[in-house]
């Protein structure tokens, strides 16, 4: 594809709106926030939504409101979900990018940088980039996710989680604002699918920019009990054949086996 990276100054006279919904993340929140203040372009808002959290998570979120003009915080009157909470900060960025950052999961300091340049200087509208890992005490283990080597389509998502939310980017003045689903789960795997079955690609960046932290419970450790909802999912929302569905079911779970337990 010919695509290049270039690093870009921290003036990047684009704004990039960088999308975070919480809840009870109080554990996390400071090192989160912290990776997107040390970020080496500076030209960034922080849309916080906090999910009617029950801990003391909107208390630290002021301690950086009431710091950072560019860190803002909504209040949800119930809890709705992540991707609902993330809609709500979505309609609200004034940014050309959109961002995203799970609250209890952090960015390397070039992160943006570094994918706003790549996206920049090859016109590209979506990117994602590889990961590392790291546990509830911040260790950064040895397993990282690289990503493949070649743009992902639709068909090539259906078969493996290849875009993860901590990195994943698109340009708002080249496929407009994009919102999620209202699921309670996979509504992210949802909007780069119907991102992607609109013809359009997203471009993968071999580079390691941020870290996922795997929590004890969490979605992502519990993969095998998600295996009809994932069907499920396939079958009902993506409006695939029974069929279909099972072939890409067996793919994306055979990825996903691989992806947790051996990469």
């Amino acid at each position: 594809q010919n695509c290049k990276l270039l690093e870009i100054p921290s003036s990047f006279e684009y704004l990039v709106s960088i999308i975070t919904p919480v809840y009870n993340s109080g554990l996390f929140l400071d090192e989160m926030i912290q990776s997107v203040i040390s970020q080496s372009i500076t030209n960034w808002e922080l849309l916080l939504v906090d999910d009617f959290s029950s801990d003391n998570s909107i208390s630290i979120i002021e301690k950086y409101t009431n710091k950072y003009p560019n860190i803002n915080l909504i209040k949800n009157s119930k809890n709705i979900g992540p991707g609902l909470s993330r809609n709500k900060a979505i309609k609200k960025a004034k940014g050309r990018y959109i961002a995203f950052l799970d609250s209890d999961d952090i960015w390397k300091k070039d992160k943006l940088s570094i994918q706003l340049s790549f996206m920049q200087k090859n016109n590209i509208s979506f990117s994602h980039a590889s990961y590392g890992y790291m546990d509830e005490e911040s260790n950064i283990s040895n397993k990282i996710f690289r990503v493949s080597s070649f743009p992902i389509t639709y068909k090539n998502l259906l078969k493996k989680t290849e875009i993860s939310c901590l990195t994943a980017i698109f340009d708002v003045s080249l496929i407009g604002k994009q919102y999620m689903p209202d699921l309670r789960q996979a509504e992210d795997y949802s909007l780069w699918l119907k991102i992607l079955g609109n013809g359009i690609v997203s471009y993968p960046i071999k580079d390691v920019l941020a870290y996922y932290r795997q929590r004890k419970g969490s979605v992502t450790n519990r993969k095998i009990s998600l295996i009809f909802k994932h069907w499920h999912f396939l079958y009902h929302n993506q409006g695939l054949s029974f069929i279909v569905s099972i072939y890409y079911l067996f793919l994306w779970g055979f990825n996903g086996l691989r992806k947790y337990y051996i990469s």
